[in-house]
């Protein structure tokens, strides 16, 4: 099959010979894959490096911030990138997220002070957040709705294996070379990306006119960078106390009153409104807000108990992780591809968010000296149900949606799992950190129970947000419904 424009949509009748991708489209495909992964992993390569880099850098006081700005960038530019791909075509948007990261990770390897490295660490976000949703929505461009939930789903196991091999490589690279080389890593592998895909892209069809909502850009970009400041920085950085926090929360929603008030009126909105009446759109977003609010929320924290109660190394509690991986990758594939075959998706996201639900009770009640295979159990358990969820959930948007729209779909599910994670690991850490505020001065015992009675309450609550993921998924249409509907569009 070759590869159509970039505003066309591919054909999708079930009834059509077998699917092949061409080598064309291979090339499309891997450079989809490796632009995917190696954003995914930077969120959390970081992460093992950062006591080495504040010692190097002297600038203990300002680490959180290293994190946060990526985090901040990255989740702010997602519906803006999704809402430029449908409008300008996705070729060029992806090209400059790769120089975007390109850029900023070479700099970042050559910061010399904290200030450098969080303002390049800006920078790398603002590429890594359009990698993410722009070649996500690009595979819309030449797969087929029929057989999109085959190659999502490789998409999904490319996403779980560099967010969960992030922090072993991290702290490989910091152990025989520098800090400074997770950074450098980026440059070739972006490199080549770029390449393929200026090689094998088709040009995007140029539009006579494009109207784009400069206004509603700049309102929801400045409303959701104040959001997740708030939602990073409050309680740790930010007293509750004070009244910066709140000053900070009710502008985020004073602007968000007024980007909606600029999206009823635009005729191009960034984030079309009548999208969330249509229903399964609506449960996709709200769905991904809950499940990446319960799973990084709360997993982000479970490497705490390991090292501090279990005593394991940094590297062996990361290799303990790895039985999440082996749960997600394998289901993200077989899900992909049993949906391709029967196009029918809608039982996977139910099973799935059940299965994150039990995980997470699972988990709520860790004990001091829980036994290890229940807790490997547990993980692959959460794997196998984030791989029946995740990736299903982008696909629901889009074919809820006209063609000319998936942007803005895939963006949207993507900036809802990610602000769910946000608030979600912003709320639990705030919990944790009041258990670990009463810890007692030389009594390792108590500590432990403390930890283990913080992390047990976070679980509980993410356990309530993996109920409120699994009675959504029930309000989901299926597969062939919206395909039949999506023909009228």
């Amino acid at each position: 099959m070759k590869p159509s424009a970039l505003s066309t949509e591919p054909p999708a009748s079930a009834h059509e010979a077998p699917f092949r991708l061409d080598w064309s489209a291979k090339l499309m495909l891997l450079a989809i894959l490796s632009s995917i992964f190696f954003a995914a992993m930077d969120q959390t390569v970081v992460s093992t490096a950062l006591p080495t880099i504040a010692r190097d850098l002297h600038g203990l006081q300002d680490l959180p911030w290293v994190v946060t700005a990526y985090l901040l960038t990255s989740t702010v530019c997602l519906p803006i990138y999704g809402k430029l791909g449908d409008l300008v075509g996705r070729k060029p948007l992806l090209q400059i997220a790769i120089l975007l990261f390109l850029i900023g990770s070479a700099l970042a390897g050559l910061a010399q002070n904290m200030i450098e490295l969080i303002v390049l660490r800006a920078l790398q976000g603002i590429g890594g957040g359009g990698l993410l949703v722009t070649a996500l929505a690009s595979i819309s461009d030449f797969i087929p709705i029929t057989q999109r939930g085959r190659y999502q789903g490789l998409v999904g196991g490319a996403f779980g294996l560099a967010t969960l091999l992030g922090p072993l490589l991290g702290g490989f690279i910091v152990e025989h070379l520098s800090w400074r080389w997770i950074f450098y890593i980026n440059v070739p592998i972006g490199i080549v990306a770029f390449t393929i895909v200026a090689w094998a892209f088709p040009r995007p069809v140029r539009q006579a006119r494009v109207h784009i909502d400069v206004t509603g850009m700049i309102l929801l970009t400045a409303s959701l960078s104040i959001l997740v400041l708030f939602a990073s920085l409050s309680g740790p950085v930010l007293p509750w106390s004070s009244p910066l926090p709140w000053v900070l929360l009710a502008t985020a929603l004073v602007l968000m009153l007024a980007f909606l008030q600029t999206e009823r009126r635009h005729r191009e909105p960034v984030l079309p409104l009548s999208f969330f009446r249509l229903r399964t759109f609506a449960f996709s977003a709200a769905i991904a807000f809950f499940v990446g609010g319960a799973m990084l929320g709360s997993i982000s924290f479970l490497p705490l108990y390991l090292q501090v109660v279990r005593g394991f190394t940094p590297t062996r509690s990361g290799l303990e992780l790895l039985f999440l991986l082996v749960g997600m990758l394998i289901m993200s594939v077989t899900s992909g591809r049993h949906i391709s075959r029967t196009q029918r998706y809608r039982m996977f996201p139910i099973a799935g968010a059940s299965l994150i639900t039990a995980a997470l009770y699972l988990f709520s009640r860790l004990t001091v000296d829980t036994p290890l295979w229940y807790i490997d159990g547990a993980l692959i358990l959460l794997g196998i149900g984030l791989g029946m969820t995740m990736q299903v959930l982008v696909l629901s948007a889009q074919i809820t949606v006209a063609h000319r729209h998936l942007g803005v779909a895939t963006a949207t599910v993507s900036l809802f799992r990610s602000m769910g994670g946000t608030l979600g690991v912003a709320t639990f850490g705030g919990i944790l950190a009041g258990f670990l505020r009463s810890i007692p001065r030389a009594d390792p015992a108590a500590a432990r129970a403390l930890i283990v009675q913080g992390l047990r309450m976070d679980f509980g609550i993410a356990v309530i947000f993996g109920l409120a993921a699994f009675t959504g998924t029930w309000f989901l249409e299926e597969m062939h419904i919206l395909v039949e509907r999506r023909k009228h569009l």
